[in-house]
Parts: C-alpha cells; sequence; structure tokens
C-alpha cells in the first residue's frame, strides 16, 4: 500500500489521482477532517492526520510499504515533517518518497533549510528514499496570484528580471508515480523543473495572450511586498521565508533547466504557456 500526505493539497491531490490509475492499494492522508470525511464518501480510504500527533501519523502509515512525504507550509514544518519520518520508520515504511525543493542541497535559502534537514533524516534513517526537488509550481499562478489577477489585472513579485524555470505539478506527480511503483529510483534525487526559464514579465505576457486582456507583472521592492504580505496576515516567519525566495530567485539560483522529467517519464515537461491557456477561463 502507498500512503500520500498532503493528499487535499495541490500536489498531493495530483500524486493521489495519477497513482489510483496504477491499480495499487493507496491511502490518503489529510489535515482537514472534511477532506477526509469528502473521501471516504466517494470509497476512498482516507486518514486523518496531525503532524503534532505521532499515534495519527503511525495510524495513518501503519500498512504502507511506501509514503509520499508533503508537509504543509507551517513555521515549524521542519519539526513536523521529521516527527512523519520517525513515525513512517516506527510504522514499517520500507520507501519515502519526499517532496522537497530545488537546491535544497545547497541549504543557501530559506526554504532549503526547511527542507534539507529533514532529507538528512531520511537519508540516515534506514530506510529507501527518493527525493524530489522542484522548481516553483506553475499553479501558483492560481492558488496565490489569481485574486489580483482577476480584479486588477495585475500580480506581484520582488523577482525582478529572474528567470524561473516554473515546473507544472502534473509532471511532478507523474515523477512522484515512478519513483513510487517502479525500482531504480532508491537513492535517488531528482531536480524537476519546466522547459523553459521566463521572467515573471514573460509569465504576463503568455497570461495576457491567454485571457485575451493585458495582465501586468509588477515588481515591488522586497520590503513593500513583505508590508502586503503581513497587511493580509499572514506570520512574520513565513513572509520572511517567502521573501528569502524572492532573492535567491533574483540572483539567478532558479534559473537552470533539468532534463530529469523528461528521462523519466519519456516525455517533455509542459510549458507555461499551455498552462495559462489552461486556466485562462478561471482568470476572467
Amino acid at each position: 500500500m502507498i500512503c500520500i500526505t498532503g493528499a487535499g493539497g495541490t500536489l498531493g491531490s495530483e500524486v493521489f489521482r495519477q497513482l489510483q490509475s496504477s491499480g495499487m492499494p493507496l491511502r490518503a492522508a489529510f489535515h482537514s477532517s472534511d477532506k477526509a470525511d469528502d473521501a471516504r464518501t466517494r470509497g476512498v480510504d482516507a486518514a486523518l492526520i496531525d503532524f503534532d500527533d505521532p499515534d495519527s501519523l503511525r495510524d495513518a502509515f501503519a500498512g504502507c510499504e511506501s509514503l509520499f512525504l508533503l508537509g504543509h507550509n507551517a513555521i515549524d514544518q521542519t519539526e513536523l515533517e521529521l516527527a512523519a519520518v520517525r513515525a513512517a520508520r516506527d510504522a514499517g515504511v520500507r520507501h519515502i518518497v519526499k517532496q522537497s525543493v530545488m537546491g535544497a542541497e545547497r541549504g543557501d535559502y530559506s526554504l532549503a533549510q526547511v527542507h534539507r534537514p529533514v532529507e538528512r533524516a531520511i537519508e540516515a534513517s534506514g530506510l529507501s528514499w527518493t527525493l524530489l526537488r522542484p522548481n516553483s509550481f506553475m499553479q501558483n499562478v492560481m492558488t496565490f496570484m489569481s485574486p489580483t489577477i482577476r480584479s486588477e489585472s495585475a500580480f506581484y513579485s520582488a523577482s525582478g528580471e529572474a528567470r524561473i524555470s516554473h515546473v507544472d505539478v502534473r509532471d511532478i506527480a507523474a515523477v512522484a508515480v515512478k519513483a513510487l511503483t517502479e525500482p531504480g529510483h532508491a537513492g535517488q534525487a531528482y531536480t524537476l523543473t519546466g522547459p523553459d526559464a521566463l521572467t515573471y514579465d514573460e509569465l504576463a505576457e503568455a497570461l495576457s495572450l491567454a485571457v485575451g486582456r493585458t495582465i501586468t507583472h509588477v515588481d515591488l521592492p522586497p520590503n513593500e511586498l513583505r508590508y502586503a504580505m503581513l497587511d493580509m496576515g499572514m506570520p512574520e516567519p513565513i513572509a520572511d521565508r517567502l521573501l528569502d525566495l524572492e532573492r535567491y530567485f533574483r540572483e539567478g539560483h532558479a534559473s537552470r533547466v533539468t532534463g530529469d522529467i523528461e528521462r523519466l517519464t519519456g516525455r517533455a515537461p509542459r510549458r507555461f504557456a499551455d498552462y495559462a491557456r489552461e486556466c485562462a477561463p478561471m482568470l476572467a
């Protein structure tokens, strides 16, 4: 059996969806009781987990040979995921596929520093493991930028002219499925990117063509973006974490394009222009 944590989120739900066609027994682990209950009504083996409750983690992982580990964006995400690694080992899980971040191995920005200690714990756990290190999601356009795109025909960053090889979560999920269901991925770390490194201005151009009106990228000074995030009620440590990600982008570290997705799945990763056309009806 395979357990998928974060099964109610953007990536975890896609991993679960793609795994359903594999015919392997699955368990979806949710943080939300409503999402878990809804999944059960659809015949899904669903577990409700709390990363602060080791018993809930061990119960969810019991009987599972493989685990897709995806923690939520919390201030203490590192500690929560470390607890999940311990629970997986206690529950008899044999293989962990962890979603990490691009550049985690270098540890030179805040999100890498969140994920690398968990990677190290998995590597030292005695379990088989695969690390997925994706770049920024294309789906962040809908998750984070769509409200101002709809209301203002604009979205905001502090990334300047940084080039970022945004990746579609469907391509990340396809690699996760390979790692969870096929041999040959143990002890491997994959850096997952889209096929192009684009600026946010270029993303705005692609969105403009897709929706049929001008969409503008507004580049803000980092302090202004931080103030806006705090004004929206974002916890200060999370805002600072995201601002450091913007710094990482500006310094050019997210511009790398790799061939891991095509090599592992046999097809080229999706392009942002195609994703923009898909989500255009939802940005009207």
